[in-house]
């Protein structure tokens, strides 16, 4: 019994002194910083930028059409005729819209679906890095979810991935 209580104690005390390799990554820095999801973000601005653009000028289209038809029908005298113009303009600004609001719709899933690539490509370099560099965990942290209460600063690889990341990006 009491060399069984030994090698215990022992195997106990050798588990103990094997050291596991830990680190953090501040994840919401590492995915807003890194270059790849500023050029998503540029990308998008542009294409957000044309599409203002574009509903601009057919609003302006539509509103010069009203005024148009405005003018029209005050000249005319037949009240159905009057209604009927009416209602066509009307049908044609609920298109106007749900068109509008539909590019608008597919210009935020495109952003989405971007940025969900972003941080799938950050968490799986965080994971090949922790692989490549010997470490046991790398734990995720942010100014939301704060999993990581306290850790010393060597302890903080968020400036190394980024670098890492835009370093094999740039590739």
């Amino acid at each position: 019994m009491k060399k069984l209580s030994i090698a215990v104690l022992a195997l106990m005390a050798l588990t103990s002194c094997q050291k596991q390799k830990m680190a953090f990554v501040d994840t919401g820095k590492v995915v807003n910083e890194i270059k790849l999801k500023k050029n998503v973000e540029e990308k998008f601005k542009q294409k957000e930028a044309a599409l203002t653009q574009k509903t601009d000028s057919l609003k302006l289209a539509f509103q010069t059409e009203v005024q148009e038809a405005s003018a029209l029908a005050s000249k005319m005298k037949d009240q159905s005729k009057i209604q009927q113009l009416s209602q066509s303009f009307q049908q044609k600004d609920q298109m106007l819209s749900r068109q509008i609001q539909s590019e608008q719709q597919g210009l935020a899933n495109d952003y989405r679906t971007e940025i969900d690539s972003v941080i799938n490509n950050v968490k799986s370099f965080v994971k090949d890095y922790g692989k490549t560099n010997g470490y046991d965990y790398i734990l995720g942290t942010s100014d939301n979810t704060a999993s990581v209460m306290y850790a010393k600063d060597t302890s903080d690889l968020t400036e190394e991935i980024i670098e890492a990341f835009n370093a094999e990006n740039n590739k």
